[in-house]
């Protein structure tokens, strides 16, 4: 007879490295662990699919899951989803900086060569880029040994009125988004201002750029939640509540 196939994933597998990188990512921003079905939205797989590979998770000892609970890493799970994230990131600067790529461009590039390079590959690479903390879309580096500082920043629809602060964070979820935003000039780091909300629900009303040249600019409920800035308290605020 012919040898058993052998059908057990290591902590090896690609499967398992998107997994547990896409688990961390949903929860870099928020506090909330992901549930099977978000996992399989952000995955654009069938939830017996995501069922499937979280029990393996589970016995590879990378996830906590109990039936209809959420998941959550544990601390093996977390070494390696940072991991992943440290060379997505490294490799989506180094496209950027070293190769011209545009910031809408590198997601998936950074997705197919992530699997392929060795640690060593990215230090050298990330030492070549002068360490920096963050990528082109504002989301922070892993350090070489697991560190990793997030920003403190709040998502722009979250602000009211008279809010001022710096764009942090530039969500690449959506490409096409990240085409708009360059259209608009619209940077990390940039100044704005959240005047407030046009009547009856209507969009949001932010100035960006520095005061006296800045640009107002009407912003639907998508683009407003793919910004994220460091803000600053202001008289009556509502996060300030």
């Amino acid at each position: 007879m012919p040898p058993a196939r052998k059908t057990a994933l290591s902590s090896g597998s690609s499967s398992v490295q998107d997994y547990v990188k896409v688990i961390y990512a949903f929860t870099e921003w928020q506090d909330k662990p992901i549930t099977s079905s978000q996992l399989a939205v952000r995955l654009g797989v069938a939830n017996s699919s995501v069922s499937e590979m979280v029990r393996k998770l589970v016995e590879l000892q990378l996830v906590d899951h109990r039936p209809y609970s959420a998941i959550e890493l544990t601390s093996a799970g977390r070494r390696l989803a940072l991991t992943m994230v440290r060379r997505h990131r490294v490799l989506e600067t180094f496209l950027v900086q070293e190769l011209g790529y545009a910031w809408d461009e590198v997601h998936d590039e950074a997705e197919l060569l992530e699997h392929t390079v060795s640690d060593t590959f990215i230090n050298r690479m990330a030492a070549k880029l002068g360490n920096p903390q963050r990528d082109p879309h504002g989301d922070p580096i892993p350090s070489a040994d697991g560190t990793v500082h997030v920003p403190n920043a709040v998502q722009l629809e979250e602000l009211d009125g008279g809010h001022t602060g710096r764009i942090t964070r530039i969500s690449d979820a959506d490409a096409d988004l990240l085409r708009f935003f360059s259209s608009e000039q619209i940077r990390l780091d940039d100044r704005v201002e959240v005047v407030g909300r046009r009547p009856f629900g209507g969009a949001l009303v932010v100035r960006f750029g520095p005061t006296g040249s800045a640009r107002e600019l009407d912003l639907g409920d998508q683009a407003a939640a793919a910004l994220w800035v460091h803000s600053d308290p202001h008289p009556g605020c509502l996060l300030a509540s």
